[in-house]
């Protein structure tokens, strides 16, 4: 598999390279020359089929002539000690992705990057610096992922302010080799002093930089694998049972939906730089049986208004209590558009956008109805289908919500709606760590003096 740049398609690299330098030479990013495609045996099978063994056959066109299959089977076994089941809830379907060790989907990329870039690095004598940008989530994944990796730091930037308590002491809590800085401005400032320094010349020829955020393919990819089991799973008609984050409350009447087996699926995501669901886009394009993508943003609505009218207007973004999708210029978009037309996004995905007063309305009703808590985030995505159907808008076979991170990692803009919330004991670890960060101002010359200072850890 051969990689290219969004923005110059005559240049080629591996999935080595793509994964070790973040960024293309010409500060584009990096995709697959072809998206490649599930054999007819994996895609009949993706119902039956274990979730370590559906990432292996999705990740392994992507990889192949950089890592033999016994190293990417290692790799996937140690990364993914944790699944992304589907709930029933109400009249549709939760697809769980926090039941990793910092509760938020994040930890699927994270995990399987930190190990896979350890693996790419084999035998290296110079340390690898990894910069990462967070609105929330991303940051605490990360640091976890690559917590005491050899020969690899990381120094990961977050609004100063605008991201919750637990998110902080996740990103700013470990230690060792992750550093944290907290950025006084918004994240799409933090992802551009990422972007500014992945694309200076002189940082690179001082330290070896690379990126975590899913402006990095090998973050993206790994991602696909949860969008293909759900859709296996639902087209075979099949459920799983509550795990032990799952946060139902209580016990309701409604809770007893079954899938229609035999049909493809429509998918929410809520979405801020929209990483999660290009990952999606390459699982529909592998085979998996998606037949549409809900894209559904807070206030930060870049693309279901692009989606609208047809012009891409970036903004700056607003805050919000959905925070970790407070992204007004989505970088993902660049390969969404390098891989599809406006008409053909109109034709798989549908925008919808949904403010912090229908976020809080939503946790509060799916609570008192379903039984089911939401965090922000999937309280966007829940919301956001309801107010399609309200549209008229109908969806073909069956339909779930991606429940980005679990509840408790938001208890203050949550349990006052909801009351107490469970809390997994991956969470409970991290609330008792103490925030170690440095404070900057949001300024290439800042953060470039930061990392010049840098003596990276080995």
């Amino acid at each position: 598999m051969q990689y290219i740049s969004t923005r110059n398609k005559n240049e080629t690299a591996s999935f080595a390279e793509a994964a070790l330098e973040g960024l293309a030479p010409d500060g584009g990013l990096f995709i697959p020359q072809e998206i490649p495609r599930y054999s007819a045996a994996v895609r009949s099978s993706l119902g039956a089929m274990d979730f370590t063994d559906i990432a292996f056959e999705t990740i392994r066109p992507y990889v192949s002539g950089v890592m033999d299959n016994t190293a990417l089977a290692d790799i996937i076994n140690s990364s993914f000690t944790f699944n992304a089941p589907l709930i029933a809830a109400a009249d549709r379907y939760a697809v769980e992705l926090f039941h990793g060790p910092t509760a938020a989907f994040k930890d699927f990329g994270a995990r399987f990057m930190a190990r896979s870039f350890s693996h790419l690095r084999r035998g290296e004598d110079r340390s690898l610096h990894i910069l990462v940008a967070t609105s929330g989530d991303t940051g605490g994944a990360v640091a976890d992922g690559f917590f005491n990796v050899p020969g690899i730091s990381v120094t990961v930037l977050y609004p100063k302010g605008r991201v919750t308590p637990l998110q902080e002491r996740q990103i700013a809590g470990l230690g060792n080799n992750i550093r944290a800085v907290s950025v006084e401005g918004s994240f799409d400032d933090c992802q551009s002093l990422v972007k500014a320094a992945l694309s200076d010349n002189g940082l690179k020829e001082r330290m070896s930089l690379s990126s975590a955020n899913s402006i990095n393919i090998s973050r993206l990819i790994p991602q696909a694998v949860y969008y293909s089991a759900a859709a296996g799973r639902a087209f075979a008609g099949k459920a799983d049972a509550d795990g032990e984050a799952t946060p139902r409350v209580k016990s309701v009447e409604n809770n007893n939906n079954v899938f229609k087996a035999g049909l493809p699926v429509t998918l929410c995501v809520p979405s801020g730089n929209f990483g999660n669901l290009t990952a999606g886009l390459y699982a529909m394009k592998m085979g998996a049986p998606i037949t549409q993508f809900i894209a559904a943003t807070n206030i930060n609505k870049t693309i279901p208004e692009y989606l609208s009218s047809g012009g891409y207007l970036a903004r700056v973004s607003q805050a919000t209590i959905s925070n970790a999708m407070d992204v007004g210029a989505p970088s993902n978009f660049e390969r969404m558009a390098a891989h599809f037309s406006l008409e053909e996004m109109r034709k798989i995905i549908l925008g919808i956008w949904v403010s912090d007063e229908e976020t809080r309305e939503t946790i509060v009703r799916v609570y008192d109805e379903a039984g089911y808590i939401l965090d922000p985030h999937s309280a966007v995505g829940w919301k956001g289908v309801d107010k399609l159907k309200e549209e008229n808008k109908t969806f073909d076979g069956n339909f779930g919500i991606f429940c980005t991170a679990h509840p408790a990692k938001f208890s203050e803009v949550v349990q006052p709606l909801v009351g107490q919330i469970p809390v997994p004991s991956s969470l409970s670890r991290a609330m008792e760590r103490t925030v170690n960060s440095t404070s900057i101002p949001a300024d290439t010359s800042a953060f470039f003096e930061l990392l010049n200072a840098i003596s990276p850890v080995i």
